[in-house]
């Protein structure tokens, strides 16, 4: 269980920058708040011997300041883009860290595009889907050190209640996505598998 101890602002951040937009709207000069940050990738996993679906849980920091008593969050395999290399390739990387599947970058299914905290930073995420099985896995991922990420399997049949269950703390990606997949994968209780 995670307890803030302090917040201050931040003078020298390393993954955001706080910033004032000066802009222009129907001749109107106006300025908003807001935070430069990374673009992301996300993953919605499939595993097809399990039946399920593969997410993360961890601690979130913002979540924990709003919710003292409960700051974790199941979300999709995710990570940002601070690299040169393509988005396919960090997809893939975060899928081995945070979940321990390796995964060949051919198998990444792109989902859509859209972007997300609107209100605060705008970023871009690309959001993909991918089937995986236990021959791929290699470790038990986990993700970096300091982020302490557990693996969680949802089963496609709990899918729908798990949702809505607001007991699990959840992003708003985790129900795009499988709502995509009941849309695009899923005809009845037979999984449509892409052929390749």
């Amino acid at each position: 269980m995670g307890k803030i101890t302090s917040i201050k602002e931040l003078k020298e951040p390393n993954f955001v920058k706080p910033v004032e937009i000066n802009y222009t709207q129907n001749g109107k000069e106006k300025r908003w708040e807001a935070v430069l940050s990374h673009d992301s990738v996300a993953i919605l996993l499939y595993h097809t011997q399990k039946d399920a679906f593969v997410l993360v849980k961890q601690l979130r920091a913002t979540v924990l300041n709003k919710n003292q008593n409960n700051g974790y969050m199941y979300e999709l395999c995710a990570g940002i883009v601070d690299k040169e290399c393509s988005i396919e390739q960090i997809a893939k990387e975060e899928i081995l860290e945070e979940c321990g599947y390796d995964l060949p970058v051919q198998n990444l299914e792109k989902i859509s595009a859209f972007y997300t905290s609107v209100g605060i930073s705008g970023t871009y995420q690309t959001l993909y889907y991918a089937e995986i099985d236990e021959h791929m896995k290699i470790n038990e991922g986990g993700g970096l050190e300091e982020e302490e990420i557990e693996v969680i399997y949802i089963p496609v049949s709990e899918a729908k209640k798990f949702m809505f269950d607001e007991r699990y703390q959840k992003t708003t990606g985790v129900s795009l996505a499988f709502y995509w997949f009941f849309d695009t994968k899923k005809v009845g209780t037979k999984v449509c598998l892409r052929k390749n």
